[in-house]
């Protein structure tokens, strides 16, 4: 049977992010350029959303936290206390980062197995589409703040997901047009040794690599933005392994969710870059019977005091 694609929730302009709470069993997203985060829950199809004064581009839990959430505002990493309703309220500010480029922010983000926090950011977007190239860095920040720089000379920090059975992590560069596997030590945390392991030229695909996920078989599921699809991708052997057809052209990230992990979760976006984006660009939406389940996702550990 073919995968079915269905709406969850309605148009955003840039929907981004996504994080399933497997305790909650909830859904947390962003819209960036509307400053808003957002909770869905699938077992009621109630959607919320709270509006901040800055750009967000992620939203994770904190461990042992309830309603508390690791954000990015623009250069900062905050967290928030959220209940899904009203407001939400910064109550720390954790880091800053790229003081050096003011006009960067961050984009994609997520805890690793262990909770530290991995966190990536871009270079100005002057325009729709256009950046301020090889500006952009990533980071792991600590319970404490205490934040390291992993890699600079980055165009746009995307995708991030572990394989501990493989001891890799895997990231994406958007504008290298392909995906990256690092060596990953779980104790410590230490990434080591890059190489490409797909390459979009080699499938002659369209669009770039956006924001991605890793099911328990270790393929990878990646969101091809401007390519209307979700890919899964075998990082071992470089092999597309299915095309799931998304019903928006810019399809920003995906994560695994539900009460079976065996729902597939998809951001996208509906940004006029010189052509209108009608409905349902801009939806989450949930793709199911895939055959296959992904792992939880982890929440981030931090301080709050």
């Amino acid at each position: 049977m073919a995968p079915q694609v269905e709406v969850v929730v309605g148009p955003v302009t840039l929907g981004e992010g996504p994080h399933w709470d497997d305790a909650a069993q909830a859904l947390y997203f962003v819209s960036i350029f509307d400053y808003t985060i957002h909770k869905y829950v699938p077992a009621t199809g109630k959607h919320t959303s709270a509006k901040l004064e800055e750009m967000p581009t992620f939203i994770i839990p904190v461990q042992d936290k309830p309603d508390h959430f690791v954000i990015s505002l623009k250069r900062r990493v905050v967290v928030v206390h959220w209940t899904g309703e009203g407001d939400a309220r910064v109550v720390r500010e954790v880091t800053e980062v790229d003081q050096e480029n003011p006009g960067n922010r961050f984009n994609d983000a997520k805890a690793d197995p262990r909770g530290r926090l991995f966190a990536g950011t871009m270079g100005n977007e002057y325009e729709p589409g256009k950046f301020t190239v090889k500006k952009g860095a990533l980071y792991t920040v600590s319970p404490t703040g205490r934040t390291t720089k992993l890699e600079s000379d980055i165009d746009i920090s995307n995708g991030l997901c572990w394989d501990l059975k493989e001891k890799a992590f895997y990231y994406a560069d958007s504008f290298e047009y392909a995906i990256r596997r690092y060596d990953y030590d779980v104790e410590t945390g230490n990434i080591s040794n890059p190489r490409i392991v797909f390459k979009y030229a080699d499938h002659g695909l369209d669009g770039i690599a956006d924001g991605m996920t890793i099911d328990t078989d270790g393929n990878l599921w990646v969101a091809n933005f401007d390519g209307r699809q979700v890919l899964k991708i075998d990082p071992r052997t470089s092999t597309i392994l299915q095309k799931v057809a998304i019903p928006a052209l810019q399809v920003t990230s995906v994560t695994f969710g539900g009460p079976n992990m065996d729902e597939l979760f998809v951001t996208t976006a509906s940004m006029n870059r010189g052509e209108e984006q009608p409905p349902p660009c801009g939806s989450t939406f949930r793709v199911t019977g895939l055959g296959v389940k992904g792992h939880p996702n982890a929440p981030v550990k931090m301080l709050l005091e």
